[in-house]
């Protein structure tokens, strides 16, 4: 069911240790549920993270997890990491219900506004799974390029139902 979402009203914040649970169900929640145009269910299987991993990235002192409260639950999340001389950006989910009101353009601008202002990069660099073309449609319209770096779909991310799945890596210069 979809829910009617107000930008204005929503409040980014840090996410705190204790949101790790939330942030991994909502990540397999978008990427491996049937809801929602993120979801990945038809090309992979199986979680996308876990706890152990999101709190693993929490501990990370170059790292944040930046996320969105709304009615009572976790409406999204971003990781924002600092490697080198530019910021990955990561774990990217919208709860399907509150998909296609503009909160993942929000969420992502936040992120940008955020790795530039306090980790003073120029450079973002996120890397999506080739095989999804409107994904990197979105990431394009958001000033995105793609690299020409293509690797391997990693097994740690999920089983791929296909084959020669593969991701490949975008940049934005800001």
């Amino acid at each position: 069911m979809k829910v009617s979402l107000d930008l204005a009203t929503l409040r980014v914040e840090k996410a705190a240790f204790h949101h790790a649970q939330a942030i991994s169900d909502l990540i397999n929640l978008t990427y491996r549920g049937t809801d929602g145009w993120t979801t990945e269910a038809a090309i992979i299987q199986g979680d996308r993270t876990n706890r152990q991993e999101i709190e693993a990235a929490l501990r990370n002192p170059d790292a944040c997890f930046l996320i969105v409260q709304f009615s009572q639950r976790l409406a999204s999340c971003i990781y924002v990491a600092q490697e080198k001389e530019h910021a990955f950006i990561g774990f990217f989910a919208v709860h399907p219900s509150l998909q296609q009101q503009g909160l993942g353009k929000f969420m992502l601008a936040q992120a940008e506004a955020f790795a530039c202002r306090s980790r003073g990069v120029q450079k973002l660099v996120m890397f999506v799974i080739s095989q999804r073309p409107e994904l990197i449609a979105f990431y394009h319209r958001r000033g995105y390029r793609s690299t020409g770096r293509v690797e391997a779909y990693p097994s740690y991310l999920g089983i791929p139902k296909i084959t020669d799945l593969t991701i490949e890596f975008l940049e934005k210069i800001v």
